[in-house]
């Protein structure tokens, strides 16, 4: 008698180990979402590692990366795991409408979460998402809320996250400046607060910015906008600024991209028990913009 496929499967519980530690890249935050001790997500990964003749993680002298196996790993268990999540609920659990509300850089909502709402539609039916824009950080403090999107390195007091971009950073111009002899003589865009990167860039490019006229903006989507109508450049962050680069309203101005190391995140309180909604929410956003990450064009 032949062995049945499912016998061929590693253990659930393995599964589950490796992607809250490989979606959270800590084996103690994952310890505390699944209520398990990290000797057992380890215990958990070591045995699946072991199964697949493979190893899924980079041990580093803190916290873990995922090798290129375990990356690629990954998408494919979210989605495993939403379907079945997904089957189970809508065979076995009556659903009525829920809200569920993310706080969001308004330049994130409008650039990233806005032209998936048809797409979320479709997936999440019994979902009606409430997006409230902040525009500084001391924002989030302000009201109390579940769900957040937070840019920064995946550190955040009090809250778990799962990654959702990965910044890079380019000079980008509508294709009519992109004519200039000397494009670092154009009108400079800059966004006011701790995002501004042009000198990072600069630097990292090891090239000298001309000194020139500068317009300041308090949002990312407001200087892009600006700068797609020939206002000057803009030192464009990706995956931000991607739907612009496609339809051709913006064009690189150099090759030389500079990796922020930041990205952003979706963020819950840690330990939070989220409604059903909610969680379908964060699953679904994780497992899109991941794929997403890995999908992404160069440019």
């Amino acid at each position: 008698m032949t062995a049945s496929r499912t016998s061929k499967l590693p253990p659930l519980d393995w599964l589950r180990s490796f992607e809250a530690a490989a979606r959270l890249l800590n084996f103690t935050a994952a310890a505390a979402e699944l209520g398990l001790t990290q000797a057992a997500i380890s215990q958990h990964v070591r045995s699946l590692e072991d199964r697949l003749r493979q190893p899924l993680f980079i041990r580093l002298a803190r916290g873990v990366e995922l090798t290129p196996e375990g990356a690629a790993y990954l998408p494919h268990l979210q989605s495993a795991f939403a379907v079945i999540g997904n089957s189970t609920r809508e065979l076995f659990e009556p659903r009525t409408i829920q809200s569920v509300t993310i706080r969001s850089p308004i330049s994130f909502a409008v650039l990233m979460i806005a032209p998936i709402l048809p797409e979320m539609a479709k997936s999440l039916p019994f979902v009606q998402l409430q997006i409230e824009t902040i525009h500084t950080p001391a924002d989030y403090g302000e009201r109390s809320g579940v769900l957040d999107i937070r840019f920064g390195n995946g550190s955040f007091a009090g809250r778990q996250a799962d990654r959702l971009t990965r910044e890079t950073l380019i000079p980008m111009a509508a294709p009519s400046l992109a004519k200039a002899p000397d494009w670092t003589q154009l009108p400079m865009l800059t966004v006011v607060g701790a995002r501004e990167m042009w000198g990072e860039w600069f630097a990292a490019a090891r090239m000298t910015p001309a000194i020139g006229p500068t317009h300041k903006f308090d949002s990312f989507v407001t200087a892009l906008e600006a700068a797609k109508h020939g206002a000057g450049m803009v030192l464009g962050s990706r995956p931000l600024a991607d739907a612009a680069l496609n339809d051709g309203s913006l064009v690189t101005l150099s090759d030389f991209a500079l990796s922020s190391g930041a990205g952003h995140y979706l963020t819950a309180p840690s330990g939070a028990h989220l409604s059903r909604a909610e969680d379908d929410v964060r699953h679904w956003f994780a497992t899109v913009f991941g794929r997403r990450m890995n999908d992404r064009p160069p440019h």
